[in-house]
């Protein structure tokens, strides 16, 4: 059988490093290049830090990449803005995205779907990596059937481009699958501060939380007469989300359409 080949776009961020080595090191894949802003022409190992990976050019024109990678896959670990413009140009191409970058509107989701069904070509988007994280949602979701005053935290480092977290919006919009909408809190409360109760979907709250030293970490928690439910996650680093894009490399090779969330492909 033979490797599949994979593109990483953002390969020198934290996250990017992390899939560069997982993919080198997994004997079912093969790193067919990557995707940078910079180094336009080199070779990766002609990148501090990179030196045991030879052969690996490096693009900084998606669509140069595309055509000259023979990639099945590319692993999109950039901004919200790139992240979506790969994609599209990726699906364009024939080649399968997995995508990690969070902050795409539903109109821009709805458009990578359309596009997606269109080639016949499956498209993983995940707000998070990490299966531990997926759980979490998955036991929010259950436990949103029997509570229904919820608040969700959100903590990440603090170079974190987006507010609140695509996990975070994910997993409201998971409980507001089950829950009745509910303006929580006292019917006349006021913000004394403008902000001070966080994000509002569906009457749920949203804390977001930035500091260095973090890296990725939620709690949702859950309140009713008598007693309290709080259910968390933590990321201690950027491994943690590697088992979620080795996953993710190997469903998306079989789907053809968009999955949104690795809760739709964890049993």
């Amino acid at each position: 059988m033979s490797k599949i080949r994979v593109i990483i776009a953002g390969p020198r961020g934290k996250m990017g490093k992390a899939a560069v080595k997982m993919v080198h090191l997994n004997e079912k894949f093969e790193l067919a290049s990557v995707l940078d802003h910079k180094y336009d022409g080199q070779m990766l190992n002609e990148i501090d830090g990179f030196d045991k990976y030879t052969d690996i050019p490096i693009f900084t024109n998606i669509e140069e990449c595309l055509q000259k990678s023979n990639a099945d896959v590319l692993v999109d670990l950039t901004t919200p803005e790139f992240g979506f413009l790969h994609t599209k140009t990726t699906l364009q191409y024939g080649v399968r995205p997995v995508v990690g970058t969070t902050g795409f509107t539903l109109t821009q989701l709805d458009e990578i779907k359309q596009l997606a069904e269109e080639k016949e070509i499956g498209c993983i988007i995940a707000p998070n990596f990490a299966i531990g994280a997926v759980l979490m949602m998955k036991f929010s979701q259950m436990a949103a059937r029997y509570f229904n005053d919820i608040e969700i935290i959100e903590l990440h480092h603090n170079q974190k481009l987006d507010a609140p977290s695509g996990t975070a919006v994910k997993t409201a919009e998971m409980i507001s699958e089950v829950r009745k909408k509910k303006e929580q809190g006292h019917p006349n409360e006021k913000e004394t501060i403008s902000g001070a109760r966080g994000a509002n979907i569906d009457g749920m709250h949203i804390h977001s939380v930035r500091l260095p030293g973090l890296i990725a970490h939620q709690q949702v928690m859950f309140g009713s007469e008598g007693e309290s439910l709080t259910i968390r996650h933590d990321s201690y680093n950027r491994d943690s989300f590697m088992s979620g894009v080795k996953l993710s490399i190997e469903t998306v090779m079989n789907a053809s359409t968009l999955i949104y969330g690795l809760e739709n492909i964890i049993e």
